[in-house]
């Protein structure tokens, strides 16, 4: 088990899960792809699969329909496995938490490693969170 954390802070492939979010949290997580704060150099790839990520990004509050599909893609993903909540829609659905169609939090459908609010987040709080996740990994192994 320490083998594999201690892999997961060399290089963390992501995967993207929207769960009906507003695209204002999509849009920053985007442009940490982009030249100005390139994350790519820190080896924090997005990929299309989620066969293939350590970590799994989760955007947007829960509804009844995408509960069951976050339920199935992290039960997909190779453990250990990282799930980040970005956006305070994925922290604690702070707008939605009286919605009929908002279920519960993304934390009591998967367990969450890390919690970044904002709405949306900086580019910069996104990376701070993920250092701050990687340091702690680092300590466990």
């Amino acid at each position: 088990m320490d083998f594999k954390l201690k892999a997961l802070t060399k290089s963390l492939w992501v995967f993207h899960a929207a769960c009906s979010p507003c695209n204002n949290c999509d849009i920053e997580i985007l442009d940490l792809l982009t030249p100005r704060h390139d994350v790519e150099r820190f080896g924090i790839v997005l990929v299309g699969s989620i066969r293939h990520a350590d970590v799994l990004l989760v955007t947007g509050v829960p509804n009844y329909k995408t509960k069951e599909r976050l339920k199935k893609l992290y039960s997909q993903t190779p453990q250990p496995c990282l799930v980040v909540a970005v956006g305070n829609c994925a922290c604690g659905r702070i707008m939605f938490r009286e919605s009929y169609n908002s279920p519960c939090n993304v934390d009591e459908i998967v367990p969450v490693s890390l919690y970044i609010p904002g709405c949306p987040p900086k580019p910069e709080a996104i990376i701070d969170g993920v250092v701050k996740l990687i340091s702690k990994l680092k300590t466990k192994c």
